[in-house]
């Protein structure tokens, strides 16, 4: 089982302003319910109680909300960023609370992963990493995973269509050990640019394909 998981949703949601100039984008109600409150429920359903939020932008409007989790049924706590450091950062700033086998997760994506099954095959490869995948039919407009095995080698920026190794993209979310902190530089770090790429070198990195549902919420589309 796992314990805790670590939520982004620190985020300014450029890419859905005007919105997000008044409301965060965990906030943002789909089928009347805020986006990332549809994220809680996945960890709740495979028993992940203690959710750690790390926010930023309109801070004090996600809190409100969320407070400390009760009305939820979890236990909720925070990482407050005072000022962007990525999705590294927040891991760095909340070391204090990672010391076991833990779930990093984007906040605003709407997802449905086998957390159970994700965890056997990060065991079974004494991953340092392991990041969910999902299929799409254009891999173009994201970074897409190549592949030995399970073990990613690396994943390619924005590839043409026809060129793409595969058509698995970073689902934004992880299954990580404590040891993945010691990748993280003070300050802004991003994990897909500065970390990732150095656990693939040292073959600590592996991909868990998901066939649950997957939508990037980052858009108005």
């Amino acid at each position: 089982m796992i314990n805790r998981a670590v939520i982004l949703a620190g985020g300014l949601g450029t890419r859905l302003r005007p919105i997000t100039y008044e409301i965060p984008k965990a906030l943002i109600p789909v089928h009347g319910r805020p986006l990332t409150e549809h994220l809680i429920d996945l960890l709740k359903k495979h028993q992940v109680k203690n959710v750690t939020l790390a926010v930023g932008h309109m801070r004090d409007k996600i809190k409100a909300y969320f407070q400390n989790g009760e009305k939820l049924g979890v236990s909720l706590n925070y990482i407050e960023e005072t000022e962007s450091v990525g999705t590294g950062g927040p891991l760095l700033l909340g070391k204090h609370l990672l010391n076991e086998t833990f779930i990093c997760s984007n906040g605003d994506e709407l997802k449905n992963i086998d957390i159970q099954k994700m965890l056997a095959l990060h065991k079974k490869n004494n991953a340092l990493v392991t990041i969910a995948l999902v299929r799409v039919e254009d891999p173009s407009q994201y970074g897409v995973a190549r592949f030995e095995g399970e073990r990613i080698l690396e994943f390619v920026e924005k590839p043409k269509r026809e060129e793409a190794p595969s058509n698995l993209i970073n689902s934004g979310f992880y299954i990580m050990e404590p040891g993945v902190i010691n990748y993280i530089t003070p300050g802004f770090c991003m994990l897909e640019k500065s970390v990732f790429p150095k656990l693939a070198a040292e073959g600590k990195l592996f991909g868990f394909v998901s066939d649950g549902q997957w939508f990037d919420t980052g858009t108005m589309e």
